[in-house]
């Protein structure tokens, strides 16, 4: 009893120094629950009865409501409701964006979806330039985007679509209202140069539009997961990507044998999976804006023992998380040093 207690003695203290106040913890639970919410919510009878892709709404509300609350960086609830109400419309509009987008593409194949996957990529480095709220609409047209190419939508999907942005706005506010106005939103460094913001948005996109040529030449396991690397890694700075992308690297390296660790538990105790996902979204919270290696081990771990949970269990579709986020880590870097290479600038390490 005695060495269970000094153990949680040294876990309160460590976390007391990474995160004083409890702030980031805070926010780790908050986005783990409005997840929970708007899954929960997508998943009722009467919510996604008539829809043409019900089964689709509970993640795409989830998604949504998740990525919106991580994005989100206001102090007060006010704003933070304004922001969340903003950053679940802009997924929905990516997720639409998508739909519409991928018949005009139709004719490039397996492409066709993923080269429009570029345009959020460019949305997510180019819209930097206003502050917070701007990051966070870039990276929710994107994660639109990309839980759109996941579910397979149609145009015939666009009510599902409405309906998981208005689930997810209300699963994001409501925990952050209840959380009280104690949060601090984390570091940010504005990018002030229109042009800093336009060659990070090229950067990007040309990055992206590389891997779906990779792909249709030699076949990727999950481009997207390549895409999203390259997209993320994209900083102020040619030095900055250098360093996004050798923490996303070992971060990544990391957390998926952790992943794949929990593999036998996925059948047996799913409960146990779910909760272990929580915690880490809970550290991923809380090392993001600092440590974003230790952030994107957190959510590499994540993504694999969710998919496990959900029914995944191929080693090899599962393992390719790692080597695609080098793929697209390392065709990010490439773009930042050859195309329009940004020598010094503000950004926040998001």
């Amino acid at each position: 009893m005695a060495i269970r207690l000094e153990i949680v003695t040294k876990v309160t203290r460590w976390l007391d120094r990474v995160d004083p106040g409890a702030h980031r913890r805070v926010k780790g639970l908050r986005l783990v629950t409005a997840y929970g919410i708007a899954a929960m919510l997508g998943a009722l009878r009467g919510i996604a009865q008539g829809l043409p892709d019900a089964t689709s709404l509970s993640s795409l509300a989830g998604g949504f409501a998740l990525w919106g609350s991580v994005s989100e960086g206001q102090a007060t609830r006010t704003k933070s409701a304004r922001d969340l109400l903003l950053l679940s419309a802009a997924a929905a509009l990516g997720a639409a964006s998508f739909i519409v987008a991928s018949p005009l593409l139709a004719d490039l194949g397996r492409a066709g979806p993923e080269l429009a996957l570029a345009s959020g990529a460019f949305c997510a480095g180019y819209l930097r330039r206003f502050g917070v709220l701007g990051t966070g609409l870039g990276s929710q047209i994107y994660i639109g985007q990309l839980y759109a190419l996941g579910a397979g939508l149609t145009t015939g999907d666009l009510a599902t679509i409405v309906i998981a942005g208005a689930i997810a706005a209300l699963a994001a506010i409501v925990p952050r209202l209840l959380s009280g106005p104690a949060e601090r939103p984390p570091p940010f460094g504005e990018i002030r140069r229109h042009s800093v913001a336009l060659n990070m948005g090229l950067q990007a996109a040309v990055a992206a539009m590389a891997i779906v040529a990779l792909d249709h030449l030699i076949g990727l396991t999950e481009a997207a997961w390549a895409i999203t690397a390259c997209t993320y890694v994209i900083a102020g700075s040619v030095s900055g990507t250098l360093e996004r992308v050798r923490r996303r690297i070992i971060g990544t390296a990391i957390g998926v044998p952790l992943g794949l660790a929990f593999l036998p538990l996925a059948g047996h105790a799913p409960i146990l999976v779910w909760a272990a996902a929580a915690l880490a979204m809970v550290i991923y919270a809380m090392a993001l804006p600092e440590r974003y290696d230790i952030a994107c081990g957190a959510f590499a771990f994540t993504l694999i023992v969710t998919l496990a949970a959900s029914g995944e269990h191929s080693i090899p579709l599962l393992a390719a998380r790692a080597w695609e986020t080098l793929i697209g880590g390392s065709l990010g870097l490439i773009a930042a040093l050859l195309l329009f290479p940004i020598r010094a600038a503000r950004t926040d390490d998001r």
